[in-house]
């Protein structure tokens, strides 16, 4: 009788868990398209916000084929301390008002390298020295680089939508 009713509460958490979780139905995994998605977003959010920011060489790497850590590394330099400090404001203040979660933050400006965790996707903000020093562009050479759309400052009514599917 015990086993009978200690499955049962399996299966009833089984089901719970899985009303709980969006894109998961009668056992089927998450929808990989859903979850791709979001981070691609938040890696495009990052990036535009860095171009606004007037960072230099801003570059996305799509690592979903060659990691299982990461989905993107957003990549940009600066050559000046206060611009690496006010790239990372800039880029977190986009991310907030796009829907994003807080990531944490890592690295001092005048350290030349301050890192942006946002669990699958990581914003790296180099000073011109330390990003030819740690050549992550070429660590990854073959990742798949995105494209980084050309930012309006009115989005269109599409483009809203869009960042309301990526929340």
């Amino acid at each position: 009788g015990d086993e009978g009713s200690r499955e049962g509460h399996h299966e009833e958490r089984a089901a719970r868990d899985e009303r709980e979780v969006p894109g998961l139905r009668d056992g089927a995994l998450p929808d990989y398209e859903v979850i791709a998605y979001s981070s691609r977003q938040i890696a495009i959010t990052m990036a535009v916000a860095a171009v606004d920011s007037k960072a230099d060489d801003v570059v996305i790497l799509d690592l979903r084929k060659l990691s299982f850590s990461f989905d993107f590394f957003v990549l940009c330099s600066s050559s000046s301390d206060r611009r690496i400090q006010g790239i990372a404001d800039d880029i977190e203040e986009g991310l907030s008002k796009n829907g994003g979660s807080a990531g944490h933050r890592e690295g001092l400006p005048e350290g030349g390298w301050v890192l942006l965790d946002h669990g699958a996707v990581v914003g790296h903000l180099f000073s011109n020295e330390l990003r030819e020093f740690y050549g992550l562009e070429r660590l990854w050479a073959d990742a798949p680089r995105l494209s980084i759309p050309k930012h309006r400052r009115h989005p269109a009514a599409a483009d809203r939508r869009h960042a309301a599917i990526a929340r």
